[in-house]
């Protein structure tokens, strides 16, 4: 029987435990993380717990999926905290690898996925998906879980995985895990610990705003105005400096001018305050 909670930093370690768990009969659960873990993270566990028997949560900073001005050299990192959360949370195995672990040698190999990674942060990010869906499917290779559960508050990453993984007939069951959020509503982000007091104060209007484009959108308001308006009450805030505003449909993330009824469609949003950029969005049915 493997003991709870154990921690590796290899790939031939994970593997061996993982192919232990999965000779028992155990349904192989996997929660990809970046660590600095917060409820948000949580919630995925407590999801992978109710439908598998072994649940297995990476924690890794991906160089891959940042760009040359980023942050990963100060994205935030715990790794003693993560461990007793992801412990407390029912975490079977824990999955650290270092960089040279996952790349020992230049990577010369990338996926990239088409048309859903091309707009919000992929226009303003350009190769992060790549780095994304390179990084999300070497992970399915070395785990090799029955499910993977993803938030949807990276929405649009939500969408990129699910179409990597039914194009490539990965065999593997995506799990969309619904947007975790703090008392005021702004959505849970390891990168919020960046904000000032002043800042996070005002990030509250991301959520407000998009709570109110779905009032609008019910009251018939087109799509432009709707954007226009969110704009608007996004600008009122001194610290707000916007990447996007968008309206898309869901999944696919296509232009869409009218919404017709029965559509799926994402409010998205991204959002500088200082040098801190927070992501934010809503599904809506019309």
């Amino acid at each position: 029987m493997i003991e709870r909670m154990l921690q590796v930093p290899t790939i031939a370690e994970l593997r061996r435990l993982v192919g232990e768990a999965r000779r028992q009969g155990k349904r192989i659960g996997f929660v990809p993380t970046m660590g600095y873990l917060h409820d948000g993270h949580l919630s995925l566990v407590k999801k992978a717990r109710e439908t598998c028997d072994f649940v297995v949560m990476s924690i890794f900073v991906n160089p891959l999926q940042f760009g040359p001005n980023e942050d990963f050299d100060r994205y935030p990192r715990d790794l003693e905290r993560d461990r007793e959360l992801a412990r407390s949370a029912g975490v079977d195995l824990l999955f650290t690898p270092s960089v040279e672990e996952m790349y020992p040698r230049q990577v010369l190999t990338t996926v990239s996925v088409a048309q859903v990674s091309e707009p919000l942060c992929g226009q303003s990010r350009p190769g992060h998906f790549d780095g994304v869906a390179t990084v999300v499917l070497k992970l399915f290779q070395i785990v090799q879980p029955d499910a993977a559960f993803f938030g949807q508050k990276d929405a649009q990453q939500l969408a990129v995985i699910s179409q990597m993984v039914e194009d490539l007939s990965v065999p593997v069951q995506i799990v969309p895990c619904p947007i975790v959020r703090e008392p005021d509503g702004l959505a849970m982000s390891s990168r919020n610990v960046y904000l000032s007091p002043e800042e996070r104060q005002q990030a509250t209007v991301l959520y407000r705003s998009l709570k109110q484009a779905d009032a609008w959108l019910k009251e018939g308001v087109p799509l432009d105005e709707i954007k226009q308006r969110m704009a608007e009450m996004i600008t009122a805030e001194p610290l707000a400096e916007i990447d996007y505003v968008e309206v898309l449909t869901y999944p696919r993330l296509t232009p869409v001018d009218t919404a017709s009824p029965g559509q799926q469609l994402i409010f998205a949003l991204a959002v500088r305050f200082g040098r801190t950029r927070l992501i934010d969005n809503m599904l809506v049915t019309v």
